[in-house]
């Protein structure tokens, strides 16, 4: 066996050379191969860039981007309806350049110092480029004038504040003045808590509004897609000459599971879907998306009589 020395002093400063062995040579280490499943999806991650597919929740299907954006984010192979923007229904519906938007600029005010409402406004006014949870204004569908309202459940889960019930009860008004159909298309989580009494006030005062535009026997059809829930549906929502919902749209005033905790029973299958709805007679019809156009200018030349609203 090979071996060193090294000089070591002694008390007696005398220098003697004692035998040391020799470490045995460090073998380099051999690189851990990483499992087959664990670089399989590290190459997917990369191979697909984020923001160009979309997983639909129904029925998996991987969907092109550009694909669903065409399809109004309809889903091609399950017909789910994922959520969309209050701007691009509107673009879906009215006739090109016809829409004129009423009270833009119309935003909410923290009259009840709530804890963290002005920092969630500000959050979703910079996320969704609204002022608030519902776009309103005047346009054509088809060849007929409406007074349209949109909410955005993007903006607060389309909470129902003062600003909401103005916007949509000076909509009715309008509608109402000139002696056109109105149709709000809701989404909704229900009254918006922080504005507290001021937003339960929204549900007289809308309907209130409605009651003035049925005397005036001026047409109200309500489309209701999901979510809508709470104070919306038991005031506006509900109210309308027709009441048409999206394809499995959740609609209610309290969610199923407050509902079963409250009566502690089960609930039927399919409890609060547009269809378990259609089928008890609280909705008129069931209209997907992309056949919604179409399906409102049907309805709005039954309503009128075959005349034209006025522009």
């Amino acid at each position: 066996m090979d071996t060193t020395s090294f000089l070591k002093k002694t008390i007696g400063g005398v220098e003697q050379i004692e035998p040391a062995l020799t470490p045995p040579p460090v073998k380099p280490m051999l690189p851990v191969k990483p499992k087959l499943g664990q670089v399989a999806s590290k190459s997917r991650k990369r191979d697909i860039p984020k923001g160009l597919w979309t997983k639909c929740p129904s029925c998996a299907s991987m969907i092109y981007d550009k694909e669903l954006d065409e399809n109004l984010q309809v889903c091609p192979k399950c017909q789910h309806h994922f959520p969309i923007g209050s701007r691009e229904r509107i673009h879906s519906l009215v006739e090109t350049c016809t829409f004129e938007e009423m009270d833009p600029e119309m935003v909410s005010v923290d009259v009840l110092k709530f804890s963290g409402y002005k920092g969630k406004l500000e959050r979703d006014r910079k996320a969704t480029m609204l002022k608030d949870a519902v776009v309103t204004g005047v346009c054509k569908i088809g060849v007929h004038r409406v007074a349209l309202g949109v909410m955005d459940f993007a903006f607060m889960g389309g909470s129902m504040g003062a600003v909401v019930g103005e916007k949509l009860t000076r909509l009715i008004e309008r509608g109402t003045e000139g002696r056109w159909p109105v149709v709000i298309i809701s989404t909704s989580g229900g009254a918006r808590m922080q504005e507290g009494a001021f937003s339960l006030m929204q549900m007289a005062k809308t309907s209130a509004a409605l009651a003035r535009h049925a005397q005036q026997r001026q047409p109200y059809i309500s489309v209701l897609t999901n979510n809508s829930y709470g104070g919306v549906m038991a005031s506006y929502a509900a109210l309308g000459d027709l009441i048409v919902a999206e394809p499995s749209a959740m609609i209610g005033f309290a969610g199923p599971r407050v509902i079963k905790d409250t009566t502690h029973a089960d609930l039927p299958t399919g409890f609060q879907t547009a269809e378990f709805l259609l089928d008890h007679g609280l909705i008129d019809s069931i209209v997907p998306r992309k056949e919604m156009k179409d399906r409102l200018m049907l309805y709005l030349d039954f309503l009128a009589g075959g005349k034209r609203f006025p522009a």
